[in-house]
This record gives C-alpha cells, structure tokens and sequence, in this order.
C-alpha cells in the first residue's frame, strides 16, 4: 500500500521564555505543510544571544536573524535544524504589519523547503521558491507572506 503522505518526525525545542511563540501543533502543522517527502526536523525557538551566536560561527554575521537553516541530509529522508530568533521574528511581525503567529507560519515554511533544496539566490529560484511559499500559506488561510503591506508602502 502506497503511503498517502510523507512521514515527518518533528522536534520543537523551547529555548526562550515568550509570550508569543506558538504552540507546538502549530509547528507542524506548518512543517506538514511544506513537506514534500519524509523528514526528521528540530526546530528551536531561542533568545537574540544564541541567535547571533549561531549566525556568527555559521555565517560570519554578527547579529540575530529570523531563521538559520541547517541541512544535514536531503535523501533518502530529509534531515536538517531550523532555528528562529523570538525576538527577530516579534520585531519583524511589528514593522512588517503581520501577526506574529503568520510570520512564525511563513519562516517555517520558508525554512522547511531551504531544507528540500529549494534555494533563492539565483532571481527564478527565489520567484519560484516565493510561489510555493505563497501557494502554501494562502492554503493554510494566511494572506501572502510577500504582498506589500500598508505599513511597507507608506514607507516605500
């Protein structure tokens, strides 16, 4: 009998005390989302210390970001850490005009298909990698992590 959807064993790590982040369901029913075949994925939510400490000695930059992405092994099952900063993604959610929880959904997703392989370097990788985003959080009922917010355009 053929499997009907991918297998995904799921890790979410609490590292930060916040009011904010979601709950663990919400993660993988995010990480489900994005899945495109079977996985064994950590995610852990820390404080601005360990966020610029895991951006320094892996990327050479010196301060906390949303999410860092941390591939292990795409095949035969996708392995890999996906690790977000509370306080990067509150601050961006505020200044962005989201909802914290919808900012939360799109770095998940974001994260999970880096871990896939998807990659947004190139402008036709990130503009496909965009759509799947898209497809993916309009699906889930959130609006487009990419549309041009009322906050945005009144600066812009």
């Amino acid at each position: 009998m053929k499997k009907t959807k991918p297998d995904l064993n799921l890790s979410v790590q609490y590292a930060v005390k916040a009011t904010d982040i979601p709950v663990r369901g919400l993660f993988r029913t995010w990480a489900n989302a994005a899945l495109e075949g079977d996985a064994e994925v950590a995610i852990r939510i820390v404080d601005e210390e360990e966020g610029r400490s895991l951006n320094h000695d892996y990327r050479g930059k010196n301060y906390a970001t949303n999410v860092l992405t941390f591939v292990y092994e795409q095949m035969p099952v996708c392995q890999g850490d996906l690790v977000l900063c509370a306080s990067v993604v509150s601050r961006e959610a505020l200044e962005q005009g989201k909802g914290v929880e919808a900012h939360y959904a799109h770095l998940i997703i974001h994260g999970m298909l880096h871990l896939q392989g998807y990659d947004h370097e190139e402008d036709a990788d990130a503009l496909a990698m965009e759509a799947v985003e898209t497809h993916i959080m309009k699906r889930l009922g959130y609006t487009a992590p990419y549309a041009i917010t009322e906050v945005e355009s009144q600066h812009g």
